[in-house]
């Protein structure tokens, strides 16, 4: 155990050097970083929102409008089910949280009309605790005079869940495409999702993004309907203009429009900002996928000539008059863009639509000066953390006291370079694990020390004293390192946000302790054993 070959050495050595290299970048800005030559590492620690400042924002889904859309999808579906199969009533409509009643104008119509409707539910592709997949989502009852499609509990959890699922991948993607390193985003109760963006000074811009359900669809006008009157006509509806004023009224101009969805955003699979090549405005290119570029060019072909409107979140962005038929699967979004708001546009629809709209209800900016402040308070706990435990190897080992603390500086700047090169996030829980792991790297060597103190007192020579005391600290070193790094992956598997960060500094400062207390303080004790040849250890 005390013989070291030559490659082994070296080896060691070489691992030091490259925790010192990897470690020095977060020493430096990143200006400074960009200064010096490609070749040396410039990774850096991630700082948290807690350390770096940023925003913190809580949204919440509105689950109740996921429900309202199925509804309102099974008023049409029962509209047009019971037209095809000739069956009269006197009225359909939403009532209730979770409902649809249907009023027969022929009681005795209710076995057929109950038979027509039953094909508007839905199998529920999945369920909360595997409870009702496959079931039906609508329950239809039958009263006097009165058929009740009814959504399921299943139904309503499993649309309120699928919602909330969704609207977080989404989220996910928009922050990913305004290059924000390391966001938190978590899914926290039933409906909220919780959003943390270290280093973002602009909330608001984040908050619009996100704010923003970005549902495109593209529509038919109704060139028949006058789009000033108060109601639209069956199988429409009016709509106002995003950007463009009726200039007799100075309100947004009006459009009536075809509820039905010709193509939906969906169907886009890229969506770019650029310029129009004749007027020179800032436009938004997008294109279609297969299924969306076909449906595209039969719309086209079968409509040219006809105002084509396209809706983005019940606004009409823009209504050109289809001149011919657009076979590529591409076109061109305008509408009074600026630069700015077409890239966010873009960013929008290459991200898609959200199922339901997001409120910001709670919503914090985390300052610099206050993450300083907390760096500023968290070095200051290590430096004086470090002191005291150096000072006390030193008096209470002597020599080998001096090389557990040359290895405690390697186990700290091992750390600090494994956290780096895995772009890891440091938060105030992360400065505390650093903390605990100049504890526990001493720890080693406190167990080492003792053992080798009680093999002296047995009076073996030094180099049996030493050969002994390693081996019988080992396993006791081991167990608990190993014991202690599997709570914190339990805690890495089951917590989130900060948890998580001092998880893996606690991980990261037990795989390099164990390196450091077993293997680079051996080779010092043994190099100094080998070279003074004394009779007596200095413990």
């Amino acid at each position: 155990m005390l013989y070291f070959a030559r490659w082994k050495v070296w080896s060691i050595i070489l691992i030091c050097l490259a925790g010192v290299m990897f470690s020095l970048p977060n020493l430096f800005t990143r200006e400074q970083l960009n200064r010096l030559p490609s070749w040396l590492p410039t990774h850096q620690v991630n700082l948290g929102l807690d350390l770096r400042g940023g925003a913190h924002l809580l949204l919440e889904v509105d689950t109740a409008s996921v429900v309202r859309e199925r509804l309102e999808s099974l008023v049409d579906g029962a509209r047009a089910e019971l037209r095809s199969a000739n069956l009269r009533y006197t009225g359909i409509s939403i009532t209730g949280s979770n409902a649809v009643s249907v009023r027969l104008r022929e009681p005795a119509d209710g076995p057929r009309v109950r038979e027509a409707l039953q094909k508007l539910a839905q199998p529920m592709q999945s369920s909360m605790l595997g409870i009702g997949g496959g079931q039906p989502d609508v329950i239809i009852e039958q009263g006097e005079g009165v058929v009740r499609l009814v959504l399921s509990e299943q139904a309503v959890l499993e649309r309120t869940r699928s919602a909330v699922a969704q609207s977080m991948e989404i989220v996910r993607r928009r922050i990913d495409q305004t290059g924000v390193n390391e966001p938190t985003i978590q899914i926290q109760g039933r409906d909220r999702i919780l959003v943390q963006l270290p280093g973002v000074d602009e909330p608001e811009r984040i908050k619009r993004l996100l704010g923003t359900t970005a549902k495109l669809t593209f529509h038919l006008l109704d060139n028949t309907a006058d789009p000033n009157s108060v109601t639209a006509p069956i199988g429409s509806m009016i709509l106002d203009s995003d950007k463009d004023v009726d200039p007799s009224t100075g309100r947004p101009m009006r459009f009536v429009v075809k509820r039905k969805v010709e193509v939906s955003g969906d169907m886009l699979s890229d969506a770019q900002a650029g310029t129009d090549a004749r007027s020179g405005q800032p436009v938004v290119n997008f294109r279609f996928n297969t299924a969306g570029a076909k449906r595209f060019a039969e719309i086209t072909q079968a409509n040219v000539g006809l105002p084509f409107a396209v809706v983005l979140d019940n606004k009409v962005l823009t209504a050109p008059r289809i001149n011919e038929p657009i076979l590529g699967g591409s076109g061109q979004i305008s509408g009074n863009f600026t630069f700015a708001s077409a890239n966010e546009l873009a960013v929008l629809l290459r991200a898609g639509a959200l199922p339901a709209p997001l409120k910001v209800v709670e919503e914090r900016t985390v300052g610099p000066d206050l993450g300083a402040d907390s760096i500023r308070a968290g070095l200051l706990s290590i430096l004086i953390a470090a002191i005291l435990v150096l000072l006390y190897m030193v008096l209470a080992y002597g020599l080998f006291g001096l090389f557990a603390n040359i290895a405690l500086i390697a186990n700290l700047l091992l750390t600090l370079a494994a956290m780096s090169l895995l772009q890891a996030t440091l938060t105030l829980p992360g400065i505390a694990g650093l903390l605990l792991t100049l504890g526990m790297s001493v720890d080693a060597n406190v167990l080492i020390n003792e053992r080798i103190r009680e093999e002296t007192k047995l009076g073996k020579s030094p180099m049996a004293a030493m050969e002994t005391g390693f081996k019988r600290a080992f396993s006791t070193i081991v167990d608990a390192n190993v014991t202690t790094l599997l709570k914190m992956l339990i805690l890495y598997a089951l917590g989130s946000g900060s948890v998580k960060g001092f998880a893996v500094t606690i991980s990261l400062g037990i795989i390099t302790s164990m390196f450091t207390a077993t293997v680079v303080v051996r080779l010092m004790m043994v190099s100094w054993l080998r070279s003074r040849k004394v009779t007596a250890l200095p413990v």
